[in-house]
């Protein structure tokens, strides 16, 4: 059974939270978030916050037939980062000229397994 997770529209770009992704994916849930609480980026908090996410719904009895997993039993089998919409803003320049601004967004999907099932 997959224990699932989504931030979707996060104000992040993508590209700054995909190696963050790729550090945490195979690892043990609680070892994971052991190795984001330590990362000094902002993409980290984010990804640490769906994380939490992820295992607080697999510690809940009511959603997983009256049983629930053990944190330290759960791996993170995938951790998906996708881009979201973009926010296109323009900001104005000299004699009448325009540049775009891409605010980008993300979706960060984090999904655990039981180290039982796989």
């Amino acid at each position: 059974m997959a224990f699932r997770s989504t931030h979707k529209y996060a104000r992040i770009s993508a590209r700054k939270v995909r190696p963050l992704a790729d550090l945490v994916r195979g690892k043990f849930a609680d070892e994971a978030l052991d190795l984001l609480k330590y990362q000094p980026h902002r993409g980290a908090r984010m990804l640490e916050k769906v994380l939490r996410s992820a295992v607080g719904n697999a510690q809940d009895p009511d959603q997983n037939r009256g049983q629930a997993f053990n944190p330290e039993r759960l791996v993170v089998v995938d951790a998906r980062i996708d881009g979201g919409p973009t926010f296109k803003r323009i900001r104005p320049r000299a004699r009448g000229m325009a540049y775009g601004i891409l605010r980008r967004t993300a979706h960060i999907t984090v999904e655990l397994e039981s180290i039982d099932e796989l």
